[in-house]
């Protein structure tokens, strides 16, 4: 096994032991108030590790239904509401994030089982697909943040949803899209495939780039009151 090999395996393998050490402790009773969240947290594990988990326990905590409980029956503000306005940004922008996360890691599954061609490549036919499952994926769990803070019907809710992260979705997959390109094109020369571990940590750090590239668009879009602050 080569050095890269192993490092991959190290990486995804300290993702997935991330993922499991949050949904235990979500499990162990800090589920967060916004029901979305409790797979947010940990579909964000998955790539970005230790980064997640540090941002869990920093951030995620102060929204659990726990945590607002003990704040009403004290009369103190929601601990959520204290946040800085970078903090909901990042919740947003990873809210967004697992969904296409989430999208991609079905996708490429799916994928290994039915290849898709699309203008005679393999490669570009997965992108579509990808896409696809990750928009999505990434609207589902709008849908699922707009519809309870808002308490709209379901159509409306859809709509709102279509409306709040069709760019937040997009520059996500910009940032993710241009990383697996620079590893395609420019490092590797050849397509990875799902069936490589390697083809996983780079996605991981794929990953954190779609997070850089939607992280401005979520504050821009928060700003303007387009996306709701979580």
């Amino acid at each position: 096994m080569s050095l890269l090999q192993i490092i991959s395996t190290i990486s995804v393998a300290i993702g997935v032991v991330c993922m499991l050490i949050m949904i235990i402790d979500i499990i162990s009773g800090n589920q967060q108030h916004m029901m979305i969240m409790n797979f947010v947290w940990p579909v964000t594990g998955l790539y970005a590790g230790p980064l997640a988990l540090w941002a869990y326990y920093t951030i995620g905590r102060k929204s659990t239904h726990k945590t607002m409980m003990q704040a009403k029956k004290q009369h103190l503000p929601r601990p959520s509401k204290q946040k800085p306005f970078w903090q909901s940004v990042a919740i947003g922008t990873l809210h967004c994030g697992s969904g296409c996360t989430l999208g991609d890691i079905l996708a490429e599954t799916f994928l290994l089982a039915i290849p898709f061609v699309f203008l005679g490549s393999k490669l570009y036919g997965t992108w579509m697909i990808d896409f696809i499952f990750a928009f999505i994926l990434g609207i589902v769990f709008q849908y699922y943040a707009i519809k309870p803070m808002k308490d709209l019907p379901p159509k409306k809710a859809f709509l709102a949803a279509l409306k709040a992260d069709t760019l937040s979705l997009t520059s996500w997959q910009i940032g993710m899209y241009g990383g697996m390109a620079i590893a395609t094109f420019l490092v590797f020369k050849h397509r990875l495939e799902a069936s490589n571990m390697v083809f996983w940590f780079v996605m991981q750090l794929a990953m954190m780039l779609g997070f850089i590239t939607a992280y401005p668009v979520n504050w821009w879009l928060l700003k303007k009151g387009i996306k709701e602050v979580m």
